[in-house]
This record gives C-alpha cells, structure tokens and sequence, in this order.
C-alpha cells in the first residue's frame, strides 16, 4: 500500500490519464471492462455521470463495493454478460484484454459502443526478442526511477503472464477490427489504442 496521502501508482495506473483524455464531450455512459477495484471507474464518474464496472474476480468486485461511490459493479464476464448493444458513451480496459482472445474482446468492445463514442485501452502484449531488448531495458529503469519516486501499489487481481499476443499482432489487430484507431507503444510495457466509432 502507497503512504498515507501518496497516491498510489503502478505502470497502468501511470497510463490512466490517456483514457480519461479521451473522453468524448457529452458522454453519458461508461464501461470501464475488467475494472478491479474499481480505481479506474471512480476517475471516469467524476467525468461521466453513469459508469459501469465489470471483473469475473469475486474478491475485487468486493472491494470495489465497499468504497463510498455510485459506480455499478458487476461480477461477471465481460463476453457473454447481456449488455445491450451500442449503449455506451465509453467503453475503457486497462490491462484486461490479455486475459481474452483479443479479437473477441475488441469486437465486443467495438459493439458495445454507440455511434460517435470511444474506445480507450491500455494494454500489455508481448515483447519479441531480441528485437525488443533496448526498448524493454530502458522501460524497466524508467520504471524503476518512478518507483523510487513513488512506491509501487501492487494490485491484488489474477494476472496473465506472459501476454499471449505481440505488440506488432496487437497493432494488427486494432487496425483490423478499429479501423481508423490511434495504436501508440509506450516506454512502461504498455501499449494504448483510441477509437472513435464512425457516426455512420
């Protein structure tokens, strides 16, 4: 745990800020997939006057309930649970769609969007070596720097390690299925993707 009056980070917490930015004006609705406990989704209530929550990990969603906000939390999965189509302003995932098939996921992500709503991902995939090598070393001292700086909160939710699909499969996979969607590698291990939903 971070401190008392230090907020806590880790990599993808440090990544929250491309999602909120983007946010479109007017959103009414939100979808924050495979949430936790629930971190994310209380950012985007303070923008987003309705937000949703889902996690299949029981003792994460139960922490996310204990905390004092209106944000819906669902246990349950985040493919097959009967969400209506094309009802969300937003739709956000942080370190979540490793732990599905990604075009699974991204479809569904992709569907459950309105017209001229946003899809905001930050994600983990995996490096290819040796390739990789300089850009991975250079993540984990820039890593390190920040965890010197500012501790490191270790979340308690099941991770998938190592991330079944490639960086240069996952930029595939997003120009495919979100055509027109901004990919960007970023130095902490992470890749983000944001789509706008045509409006026609």
């Amino acid at each position: 745990m971070p401190e008392k009056g230090r907020r806590r980070w880790n990599h993808n917490i440090h990544y929250h800020p491309r999602i909120l930015h983007a946010v479109p004006d007017g959103a009414r609705r939100a979808l924050d997939v495979g949430c936790g406990e629930g971190m994310l989704a209380r950012e985007l209530r303070r923008a987003v006057p309705e937000v949703i929550g889902i996690d299949l990990d029981a003792p994460s969603i139960d922490q996310a309930r204990e905390q004092s906000d209106d944000v819906d939390y669902v246990l349950g999965d985040f493919l097959t649970h009967p969400f209506e189509p094309a009802s969300f302003d937003v739709v956000a995932s942080v370190a979540t769609l490793h732990h599905m098939d990604a075009v699974s996921g991204l479809a569904r992500m992709r569907d459950l969007l309105r017209p001229g709503g946003v899809l905001a991902i930050v994600g983990l995939a995996r490096s290819t070596m040796p390739r990789d090598l300089p850009r991975a070393l250079a993540g984990v001292a820039v890593g390190t720097f920040h965890r010197v700086r500012k501790g490191l909160w270790q979340h308690s939710s099941p991770t998938v390690w190592p991330p079944p699909v490639t960086y240069p499969q996952m930029r595939a996979l997003a120009a495919e299925i979100l055509p027109g969607s901004q990919y960007r590698r970023h130095l902490l291990l992470r890749y983000s993707i944001v789509w706008r939903k045509p409006k026609d």
